[in-house]
């Protein structure tokens, strides 16, 4: 796992010995977790049938999905660091659809219904990722990636609250 600092706190501009620093502080467990969770979701050792450069631009078109520049800007910058091709970059066009890959366009028709509406999602959108080749592991894989950056992106979010009242 390649990262080792704290992306959200960079993200969120927490400021050393500021008072939301200190929130955070007693909270350094859950945040020590998750960023051992971003690391493991989008840089593991072994990333399946999802390569480093995929899950980098899936998690950057989850970002615009949520609208959240700072962390579209942060995908972009691990999309770059991991060498990811044209083809792949353009996964993070929330207008690209998957063109004529059928693997592709499953994942990415998954991503964008569970980063938009997640209780619509169902068993038949599952066999989707089945019928255009998807492996088990990496539909897992894939549900592990937008549920956790879901999260980090929201845990930002209540933290940029948190900084705002302060």
């Amino acid at each position: 796992m390649a990262e080792t600092k704290d992306v959200i706190a960079e993200i969120v501009g927490i400021e050393p010995g500021s008072g939301l620093a200190q929130v955070v502080a007693g909270r350094a467990d859950i945040m020590a977790l998750t960023q051992q969770t971003h690391d493991g979701a989008l840089m593991p050792e072994n990333p399946g049938g999802l390569s480093h450069a995929e899950r980098a631009a899936f998690a950057c078109r989850i970002a615009k999905i949520n609208d959240d520049k700072d962390f579209e800007a942060h995908f972009e910058a691990m999309m770059e660091k991991v060498g990811a091709s044209d083809t792949t970059a353009r996964i993070a066009d929330i207008w690209f659809d998957g063109g004529s890959d059928a693997r592709l366009e499953a994942l990415i028709r998954h991503v964008d219904l569970v980063a938009h509406a997640p209780k619509d999602a169902t068993r038949r959108d599952i066999e989707l990722l089945r019928e255009a080749g998807i492996a088990e592991p990496d539909i897992v894989r894939l549900a592990e990636l937008v549920a956790f950056v879901s999260y980090q992106i929201r845990v930002a979010a209540g933290l940029r609250l948190m900084q705002g009242l302060a």
